[in-house]
């Protein structure tokens, strides 16, 4: 059975810190890029960051250069968002996508989520 689980997230004060964490089980994690997407209420899913399948390639939105880091361990089948220097705007869910390219299409796995709300 396919899954993408999502934790780690929560309340924090402007400023404060969060690692987010996508445990991924039955399928081929080492294989997949992962990336991870935000929604905040009332807006359209955004991708925050992309991380290639070896780990050697990363992309951020604007907004999150410098603050947000992603990476992976792909022995331990997880990827994570570190989110430092957090501000109001970045409350939303935030979702990881799983996902790869083959001749036979794209396929693509995503989480259920986990709220991230900054506000003092």
């Amino acid at each position: 059975q396919v899954q993408l689980v999502e934790s780690g997230g929560g309340l924090v004060q402007p400023g404060g810190s969060l690692r987010l964490s996508c445990a991924a089980s039955g399928f081929t994690f080492s294989s997949y890029a992962v990336s991870w997407y935000r929604q905040a209420p009332g807006k359209e899913r955004e991708l925050v960051a992309a991380i290639s399948s070896t780990g050697g390639v990363t992309n951020y939105e604007d907004s999150v250069k410098g603050r947000f880091t992603i990476s992976r361990d792909s022995a331990k089948n997880t990827a994570y968002l570190q989110m430092n220097s957090l501000e109001v705007e970045d409350t939303a869910v935030y979702y990881c996508k799983a996902y790869r390219a083959s001749v036979n299409g794209l396929t693509y796995y995503w989480g259920q989520g986990t709220q991230v709300t900054v506000s003092s």
